[in-house]
Parts: C-alpha cells; structure tokens; sequence
C-alpha cells in the first residue's frame, strides 16, 4: 500500500477533520492518537494488548534505538516491525527532541548535533542524513527529519537561529529522499518557531514551501501555557497545507488533545497514559484519578462501566489497588490497558462527532 492521506470529514464550526492515513503497514483513522514505543515496546504492553485496545501506529524513538541495540541489528532482524513483532504503523521520531532535553550533553552545529550517550558516555553525532540512514534501517513508515527545539521560555535570538536550522535540515532531509519507491519511508517536516507567532508563520511558510507529504508542529507542549501552544498551532495550521496530515508531537492531555483537534492537528503522541499508568493514576471523563485512594479499597466495580477494556470487563478498583499496593506488575499493566484504551475511544467518539457535524 502506497502512502497516501484523504479527508472524509469536516466540522463546518472549526478546522477539525476526520481522514484516512494509509501506509505500508495500514491505514490509520484520524485524528489518532500514538502510543509510545520507545524502545520498541510500548511500555507493559505486548503487541497482542495493542492490537485488542484497537492501537493503529505507533511512535518509536531514533535516539534511544540509535543507542540500544542499534540500528544495524534492528536491519538484521528484518525491520522494526518483525524485531518487535508489530505489523501495524510504525513513526519515528528524529531524536531531536531527546537531544534537546540533554541539553548538558550536547553541542549544536550547523552540521548536526553532538551527544554524549546517557548510557555509556560514548561519543555520537547526528546529521539529517544519518537520521534518515538510522531510520531507514528501522523500515520506519514514516520519518521525521533532524530539527532543533528549544526550551520554554526562549530568547528570540536562539528560537530564530533554531528555526533557521530546522530549514536548512529540512531541506538536506528532502533531497535525501531521491526514490519515492525506495526502501525509505515517507519523510514529514517540522514546524519550530518556539511561542514567537511571527517565527511560527515563519517556520510553517518555510517548510510548507518544501512540499511535504505530512508535517509535524515540533517545540510545542513544553511547559508554555496552554493558550500560547493553541495560539502558535493555530497559525500554523493556516499556513500548511489542508491535504497533508499534522502531527502535534508530545501532546497527550485529553483537554489538549481536544482543543488541537478544533485547531486542525491530526495526529498525537505521548508518554503521559503510560506514565500516568504506572504511577497508579486512571483516566476517565472525569480527570485522573489515583487507584491507591482508600476509598477503593472495598470497591468492586470497575475502572469506568463504560470502558470495553479488558481491565474494566474482568477486573475491579478494589483488586487492581490491591495490585498497586503489593507492587504487582499485573496493576500497572491493567492500568495502561485502560489508560490507552480511554485515549482510543475518546477519539473514537471525536471522529463520529466531527463526521456528524456535532464536535
């Protein structure tokens, strides 16, 4: 299968959108959330558990797969999909982002990024051809190109120098990309700019000028206020194209998650239901909820009536707390099966509101 998105449904009050991404491995419905599988496992969670959630892609991570096992064993496995047994979609990101949060092990250059391994203090650098090597080695199905993403708050001197990096890798990137019909995967561009709007239109003209199939919206969810990220992903979302799919990297709060959707983004990742999964938190409509509270203890209905999870079909609060207290790692499995599963009926529902003209 071919790669190719198309647009089934639009909200008539905001720019939400309801499409169909094919790839390689499948299609995904959007907008989609992504778990993460950072080092090719999705944390608790076997491949079987993701497929039963309904997971449609999911997101993997070129830093940490770079360092451990690395990309030469991953090809001679035949690929990340046969290595981790998942024969759904697979995006990876840059590593970027991951660089860019070891800010004291890294060094900046027009040429690329110097890092210093957090596991073993080796030595790597990362240029935007070698980003697309590594992930081609993964067969990825979609790749993201090296960018620079700066912290919140920024000065303007250093988000412009970023964004005038992201271009240039930008464009390295796609001139990489030679043979649609290759091996390789389809190649997004990222949008940067930090909470500048002029930047971000900046940054959304340039790359869009690039004529990528997709688009991530990168340097967002980065302990700005939540008003300022919808601002910059608003502007954006003008700017680029209405026939590509856009992917609001590491948003994965259910309110923003919503709020993007009205803004036009189409696809989602985040840690933040595993996390909060192992931590002992559920989600529901209500908020997150800790399942060590006392008052579970003597709970036994489920997580949420209305979940079709396997932890809400066969399990109680009481048990799984039980689970948490007596540190079994059954609890954190039962809660990110639920967590995940919220995340996709959420969305599911989101799509059947957008396509009946009610979100």
């Amino acid at each position: 299968m071919d790669y190719k998105f198309e647009i089934t449904s639009k909200s008539k009050k905001t720019k939400a959108r309801v499409g169909k991404l094919y790839t390689p491995h499948g299609v995904v419905n959007t907008p989609a959330f992504m778990p993460i599988g950072t080092l090719g496992s999705v944390k608790t969670m076997s491949p079987r558990d993701l497929n039963e959630i309904q997971t449609e892609m999911i997101l993997s991570n070129t830093y940490h797969l770079l360092l451990r096992p690395g990309p030469e064993l991953i090809r001679a496995a035949g690929g990340l999909h046969k290595f981790m047994n998942w024969d759904k979609p697979i995006l990876t990101d840059s590593g970027g982002f991951q660089v860019f949060s070891l800010a004291h092990m890294r060094k900046v250059t027009d040429e690329g990024v110097e890092f210093t391994s957090h596991l073993d203090g080796a030595k790597h650098f990362l240029t935007p051809r070698s980003v697309l090597e590594i992930q081609t080695a993964f067969g990825s199905d979609i790749m993201m190109p090296l960018d620079e993403c700066v912290a919140y708050p920024c000065e303007k001197k250093l988000a412009e120098e970023a964004l005038v990096r992201t271009t240039r890798w930008a464009k390295q990137s796609k001139s990489e990309i030679l043979n649609p019909k290759s091996e390789q995967g389809t190649l997004f561009g990222i949008v940067q700019g930090s909470t500048y709007l002029d930047l971000r239109k900046r940054s959304a003209e340039e790359i869009a000028g690039l004529d990528f199939p997709g688009y991530g919206i990168g340097g967002l969810s980065v302990g700005e206020p939540q008003a300022e990220m919808f601002e910059m992903l608003d502007a954006v979302t003008d700017i680029l194209p209405e026939k590509a799919p856009r992917h609001l990297l590491g948003v994965g709060y259910a309110q923003d998650i919503l709020g993007a959707i009205k803004l036009g983004a189409d696809l989602f990742d985040c840690v933040i239901p595993t996390r909060l999964a192992r931590h002992g938190s559920f989600l529901t409509y209500e908020g997150k909820t800790s399942i060590r509270l006392n008052k579970f203890e003597k709970d036994f209905t489920p997580i949420d009536p209305e979940c079709d999870c396997y932890a809400c079909r066969d399990f109680t609060k009481a048990y799984i707390r039980h689970l948490f207290w007596a540190r079994e790692i059954l609890g954190l499995q039962l809660l990110t099966i639920h967590n995940l599963r919220f995340f996709m009926r959420m969305l599911e529902k989101v799509r059947g509101e957008i396509a009946q003209g009610e979100f």
